[in-house]
């Protein structure tokens, strides 16, 4: 999924807005497995319950301004996004595993191409389905150019051979190195999860730090790097964490993510992405 351009450029305010109303509303509607979408007069509950001003979100308390119209447009866009697009993307242990195993034989991946166990233990071991999936379609696409699977090392920057940024967080993945990449990525499978943990949450804020740095490197130094998040496990993320799901497409829509990729959406996206790195490599091959 990529970002929607409507809500790209926002300001820092329009998303303390998101958050503040999100958080004290809740992100699913009472009793269902729906993502709530806020109207005005819920919004002025939120407000009120802060013991904040109403007076950006509304005039008079019947009609929006501009702020509040496109709060509310955000809010719809954003449950519609998840509940008709993602919901049905994500699967199950059994759905990823089928998925694999017909990707692995129709791609046939090299002896180079890590397939990984998960971490798992006992009759919860086996492959990590997508993680599996993404190094497979990379292999199938990256054509001569190497892959970082799985870096073990930091994310360096240079100029000149001199580093100017190094990350704080290792990454799950690097095209075509951890040196210097063109894109990074960070893969949330959780198939055999039977709850929303710390460990789970804990993921989503350090690819948002990613994010930042990233942003940053951007914003100061003039080098983009694209910032992918891949995410899967229907249990996991929506009857357990539809609330974090929505925290997603909000870091996806403030610039910090450049795409999120899930579950399945992985085989019908993933491909185009590789070649597109595929062409600022060879396109930053060429500027040397």
């Amino acid at each position: 999924m990529k970002p929607n351009n409507k809500f790209l450029c926002q300001s820092p305010s329009f998303w303390a807005n998101v958050r503040a109303i999100s958080e004290t509303l809740g992100y699913t509607e009472r009793g269902q497995k729906t993502i709530m979408v806020p109207g005005l007069e819920q919004m002025i509950k939120a407000m009120r319950k802060r013991n904040l001003n109403i007076g950006h979100l509304t005039p008079d308390g019947q009609n929006y301004t501009d702020l509040g119209r496109k709060l509310f447009d955000y809010f719809k866009y954003r449950a519609q996004a998840l509940n008709e697009y993602v919901r049905p993307r994500l699967m199950d242990a059994k759905e990823a595993r089928l998925l694999y195993q017909t990707i692995k034989k129709e791609l046939q991946p090299t002896q180079a191409c890590p397939l990984p166990m998960n971490k798992q233990k006992g009759q919860k071991r086996a492959k990590a389905y997508l993680t599996c999936i993404v190094n497979m379609i990379i292999e199938a696409n990256a054509r001569s150019f190497a892959c970082d699977y799985d870096p073990h090392n930091l994310t360096i920057i240079t100029k000149a051979d001199l580093p100017v940024r190094t990350l704080a967080r290792r990454v799950d993945g690097a095209f075509p190195s951890i040196v210097n990449p063109v894109s990074v990525w960070e893969i949330k499978e959780y198939y055999y999860t039977t709850t929303f943990g710390s460990r789970v949450a804990d993921g989503i804020y350090e690819t948002l730090l990613d994010g930042m740095e990233l942003q940053e490197l951007r914003k100061n130094e003039g080098i983009r790097i694209l910032h992918y998040l891949i995410v899967d496990a229907y249990y996991t993320w929506w009857e357990c964490g539809r609330s974090y799901l929505c925290r997603i497409i909000d870091a996806l829509h403030m610039g910090l993510i450049d795409e999120v990729l899930f579950g399945s959406e992985v085989v019908q996206r993933l491909p185009s992405i590789v070649c597109e790195w595929v062409k600022l490599a060879k396109a930053r091959d060429l500027e040397k």
